[in-house]
């Protein structure tokens, strides 16, 4: 079965999203991004969420887990919590 590691970063608005993901992309560390901006209770491991596997997330969120390529950060993702910005850390298909 697939499984996946990853880490996000979740906002209220799309705009923050984007200019995080802008400073992320220059060189800011996506876990000290996390730290400071992430609403999410993962933002004190720098948005870590562990191992899932398909289906333990929503919908938006899994569709992008089990497809984008490990180590790009991907978004803004919406779902009904926010904003995302997710990077998938690993995967075993």
């Amino acid at each position: 079965m697939a499984r996946a590691t990853a880490r996000h970063i979740l906002v209220s608005s799309e705009a923050k999203c984007n200019e995080l993901k802008a400073a992320i992309e220059a060189g800011a560390d996506f876990a000290q991004v996390a730290k400071d901006n992430s609403s999410c209770p993962s933002s004190r491991q720098g948005g870590d969420l562990g191992s899932f596997g398909p289906g333990q997330m929503v919908k938006e969120f899994d569709t992008v887990v089990f497809s984008a390529p490990v180590g790009v950060v991907q978004g803004p993702v919406k779902t009904q919590f926010g904003y995302h910005l997710l990077e998938v850390t690993s995967r075993q298909d």
